[in-house]
């Protein structure tokens, strides 16, 4: 769940690095146990933004992962390969000195995006996938996708060159609801899409249903998944009961308490399929806190001590009603 780039195939980029962070540990344990050393882990879904933000988010991210799958939904967005380039040395420019990080970079798919453009990306040996945003799906993806089917060439060069397809995975339908915006998304788009192309390596990322969750686990193994903290740790409820808390609204949304204990669930199973994807997605706090606020949740500063809680309600349920249902 962690990450050892399996799925992507750049084992030559796996981590050699460790590092050490406080244990949680029982009682009984606390006397001989007090620390825990790790392969320093990768996070496979972060927003870094561009700008003035870098050097905040770089030094955040940087410090608790060695690498991290970048997206390209900046504005403007990472459409091209020099676009993804150039964008890759103003995050190496940004690190506090000391912080040994390699940002893997990916270009944002449009409906203009070529199969050359997507071999040169390839040839370049550092750009690691292209996301699929569906037009109007989220942050900044007003230039996204706006018929998949009209883009078979580009998904067909991809999967000749092993480029990975990173996909936010939702509708935009107006008379879908937001809640069922994953679900139709799968039946309707993903479903067809990797019976078309059963070569091509498919990402759902930040699966926030018991749907997603059945949907990655039985696909075949050219179809992984990325799981947010945030959607492991909260439900709906958070977002909405006692007042609108703008700092739990993301995209796709926080959903009921079924799909989060599947969640849950199929991050235990011990699943190569599912990998860490933080989603971390910060934004100034004019935009978030206003009539209209901004989706995305930032959690980049305490990544991994959001997932150690994660896991730990897993054992809590785990050791008092034997399985997570």
């Amino acid at each position: 769940f962690f990450g050892v780039g399996a799925f992507y195939r750049h084992s030559e980029l796996r981590s050699k690095n460790h590092c050490t962070m406080a244990a949680a540990v029982d009682a009984a344990a606390a006397e001989a146990v007090d620390t825990i050393t790790i392969t320093a882990p990768d996070d496979w879904h972060h927003h870094l933004r561009d700008g003035a933000f870098l050097p905040t988010t770089t030094e955040h991210c940087s410090r608790q992962f060695r690498r991290a799958i970048c997206m390209p939904n900046t504005t403007p967005p990472i459409t091209t390969t020099e676009l993804a380039l150039a964008y890759r040395e103003r995050i190496l420019a940004a690190l506090p000195e000391g912080h040994n990080f390699e940002p893997l970079m990916t270009m944002y798919m449009t409906d203009g995006t070529t199969p050359e453009e997507v071999r040169k990306a390839k040839a370049t040996g550092m750009v690691t996938a292209i996301k699929l945003y569906p037009k109007g799906a989220t942050t900044n993806s007003n230039n996204g996708v706006t018929d998949i089917d009209k883009l078979d060439e580009t998904l067909l060069a991809m999967q000749e060159v092993g480029m990975p397809l990173l996909i936010h995975g939702e509708v935009t339908d107006s008379d879908v609801d937001i809640f069922d915006r994953e679900p139709v998304f799968i039946e309707t788009i993903f479903r067809p899409l990797v019976a078309k192309f059963p070569d091509l390596k498919f990402v759902m990322e930040h699966i926030t249903t018991k749907e997603g969750v059945d949907f990655v686990m039985n696909a075949p193994a050219n179809v992984g998944g990325t799981i947010t903290a945030h959607h492991l740790l909260y439900n709906r409820n958070a977002l909405l009961v006692g007042g609108i808390k703008p700092h739990f609204y993301c995209l796709p949304i926080l959903k009921a308490e079924v799909h989060r204990q599947a969640l849950l669930a199929a991050v235990a199973s011990g699943s190569t399929k599912l990998f860490l994807g933080t989603d971390s997605a910060p934004h100034l706090e004019c935009d978030k806190l206003s009539a209209c606020g901004c989706a995305g949740v930032f959690t980049a500063h305490a990544a991994l001590e959001f997932y150690a809680e994660a896991f730990d309600q897993v054992r809590y349920c785990q050791s008092n009603w034997g399985r997570l249902n």
